[in-house]
């Protein structure tokens, strides 16, 4: 099916590339969609079936694929909400959409990839459509994201190769020259500590690019910034998740053999720094859409904590990488009708939102709330079992660490939300604003009750899945 699925993929997404036409283009996209989910649905159905010799359906990619496609529906409805208000031109139409069906694309291939070389290619992939996505608006500010992240993603990349490198030197060493994740599963307890912690050290400096965690962080700040928030509601979620894949298939491997302890210190090190970095910068940035992809550094800290931290934090951390998700792209999708009325990111233009858009306020009220891990919220309930992993390992003082700067952070992070939402800026006239219509909130309630429905109340089957995706890590 997956062959099927890429075949068909690059089809539409030429056909949206070459056509001009608006009603051919959003017809395509509906395909595209139809598609999207028929794919999702057979993965799910051939669970641990291997496809191509290349990919397989195991639980943590068929959560992720999930995940991906319930956000790819809001994603493409708000991008033509988007491209309508702006008038952009057939062109430009064009060019956007296809990047965005390839971005999606590559992503649900790199959740499925069973080989590291594959998922580096689909890793490569995501880059080279992301960038066509930031570049949209086409002046200089653009420019200058683009060609950062693409820099940046680069030497991620080049990284994560010398990494498989490493993994390709420890294999032959063992007597097998197969790159599989089950191949270097099987063999872990084998192969030489020496390469396995240099191929670690490079595969995972070289995923914290996606991820979003220190060093490689910086490589999202802009393109989220810079990118249309639909294309920025992807990158802060879905684009993310592909990172922590890449990072969790060669932690998985690594746990397994002596050098799991080791490990553990490596990420729990980078999970604190990158909260650390959250912290300093969301207690000054004054841009919306910066502030969330600091945001978005924060959790996945968290994630990252919950892996190094073991035991309940493993479920934890795979839970609150999916509700982080939902989340998240629904601020970036909120974040759109925000700069519609105010034509602006800036905190200090931004104001009396309830007055402007009360569906929309509601909405971005109830997401910091679901953002900050506060009741009802299901971040609440991944943050609280992660704080309990840390506590059973013995990490009191990382944890008391943690909980002051996660109370520093839902202080500036509220300080600003609650600015936008009931103080007038200066010099806004609220009589001359653009109305939207309250339909288009609509997703995002749906997503932000999707995250507290699946942490507060999951379903047996997403609990069933959740403790598969964990199965193969040491207990």
């Amino acid at each position: 099916m997956i062959g099927i699925y890429l075949i068909v993929t690059c089809i539409i997404s030429g056909l949206l590339f070459f056509n001009r036409n608006s009603f051919i283009n959003y017809l395509l996209i509906s395909i595209f969609l139809v598609l999207q989910c028929i794919f999702t649905v057979y993965e799910y159905d051939h669970l641990y079936s291997e496809e191509l010799n290349y990919f397989k359906a195991d639980a943590l990619a068929v959560l992720l694929l999930i995940t991906l496609s319930i956000i790819s529906i809001p994603a493409f409805y708000h991008s033509y909400v988007y491209i309508s208000k702006n008038g952009d031109k057939p062109k430009e139409r064009a060019i956007y959409f296809s990047a965005m069906v390839i971005l999606i694309a590559a992503i649900g291939a790199a959740y499925l990839s069973s080989h590291i070389a594959v998922t580096w290619v689909f890793v490569e992939l995501t880059t080279l459509s992301a960038s066509a996505l930031i570049y949209h608006r086409r002046n200089e500010r653009t420019l200058e994201a683009t060609w950062k992240y693409v820099f940046i993603c680069a030497i991620s990349i080049t990284l994560v190769f010398i990494g498989i490198l490493f993994f390709s030197i420890a294999m032959q060493e063992a007597g097998s020259s197969e790159l599989s994740f089950d191949a270097l599963l099987s063999k872990a307890p084998l192969l030489s500590p020496f390469w396995m912690k240099l191929a670690f050290l490079f595969v995972f400096t070289g995923f914290t690019a996606k991820l979003g965690l220190v060093p490689m962080y910086t490589a999202g700040i802009d393109a989220k910034d810079k990118a249309p928030s639909p294309a920025g509601a992807l990158f802060s979620s879905v684009l993310m998740n592909v990172g922590f894949i890449g990072i969790f298939r060669t932690y998985v491997i690594i746990a397994n053999s002596p050098l799991h302890t080791w490990a553990n210190f490596v990420i729990m090190i980078a999970a604190f720094l990158s909260v650390f970095v959250a912290t300093i910068y969301m207690m000054k940035v004054k841009n919306i859409k910066r502030m969330l992809a600091y945001s978005g550094i924060e959790h996945m800290g968290l994630v990252m904590l919950g892996i190094a931290a073991g035991g309940i934090g493993y479920y934890a951390a795979i839970l609150h990488l999916i509700l982080h998700a939902f989340v998240k792209s629904s601020l970036f999708f909120q974040v759109g009708q925000i700069y519609r009325i105010y034509q602006s990111k800036s905190i200090y233009d931004i104001g009396n939102y309830f007055k402007c858009n009360l569906t929309g306020a509601i909405v971005l009220l109830f997401a910091f709330i679901s953002a900050t891990a506060m009741p009802p919220s299901g971040l609440f309930v991944s943050e609280f079992m992660i704080f309990r992993s840390l506590f059973e390992a013995h990490y009191l003082l990382m944890l008391m660490i943690i909980l002051f700067l996660l109370t520093m952070i839902i202080w500036s992070f509220g300080k600003n939300i609650f600015k936008i939402l009931f103080l007038t800026p200066s010099g806004f006239k609220d009589s001359n604003f653009e109305k939207i219509n309250p339909y288009e909130s609509i997703s995002q309630f749906i997503l932000l009750g999707l995250a507290v429905y699946l942490g507060v109340n999951p379903p047996q089957e997403f609990v069933n899945l959740m403790q598969e995706s964990v199965k193969v890590l040491p207990h």
